[in-house]
């Protein structure tokens, strides 16, 4: 059976022009100017990928001071855990990204989830010697960038790993509520019941004056 053709044959040669840009970047004459050609490179390709939907089809290097830890993470990992993963990024290297949103202007990029794997490029000189000194990242979806879609990306992103501190979890509740997110939402964001979410505000003293009812539908 004859194989269809992945490129239309009178289509630019695309390796050819792969090439030519794979020389050019070599060519450049500092590791810093190679990473920011390659960063604009990969943004050009992703503006036209049919897979741009998706936040791992772009992932750049970025300087690893240049990202923060956002101020809601629940999620905990113990030393062993900890050093577990330092291991695996010595000896394999960075095989999954750091998820970030660009943060407010003006300020650095702000973790979404890898926060662990930022401390080990922050820590480790051998594995900040390895990236010189930059981590990759991913960019959160403009759509799901506001505070709510952000907490609930990590809190997700958690579930599989780590353990949630109680605490932690009555801040997200505190925080999403704080910034006007219905009761139904946060209960959706964070994967809890209406008797859990109620649970946890009772616990903060969040029940004075808010009022609030849950729909049918959630519960």
């Amino acid at each position: 059976m004859t194989q269809p053709r992945l490129i239309d044959p009178a289509a630019p040669d695309i390796a050819a022009l792969a090439a030519q840009l794979a020389e050019a970047i070599a060519a450049l004459p500092s590791t810093d100017a190679q990473v920011q050609a390659l960063n604009t490179a990969r943004r050009a390709l992703h503006a036209v990928s049919p897979l741009r939907h998706h936040p791992v089809d772009l992932v750049e290097w970025v300087p690893a001071t240049d990202v923060q830890a956002n101020a809601y993470n629940p999620n905990t990992v113990a030393p062993p855990e900890m050093r577990a993963l330092t291991r695996s990024i010595e000896r394999s290297g960075y095989t999954m990204p750091v998820a970030t949103w660009p943060g407010e202007e003006g300020q650095r990029r702000e973790i979404i989830d890898g926060f662990h794997r930022t401390r080990v490029v922050l820590e480790r000189p051998k594995v900040r010697a390895s990236t010189h000194g930059y981590l990759p990242v991913t960019t959160a979806r403009g759509d799901r960038q506001d505070v709510a879609s952000r907490i609930e990306a990590t809190v997700l992103h958690n579930e599989a790993r780590g353990s949630h501190s109680v605490q932690g979890t009555q801040d997200l509740v505190e925080a999403l509520l704080a910034q006007g997110v219905a009761l139904d939402d946060v209960g959706r964001a964070l994967g809890m019941d209406s008797d859990e979410l109620l649970r946890y505000r009772q616990r903060g003293g969040l029940l004075d004056g808010v009022g609030e009812t849950y729909s049918e539908a959630w519960e």
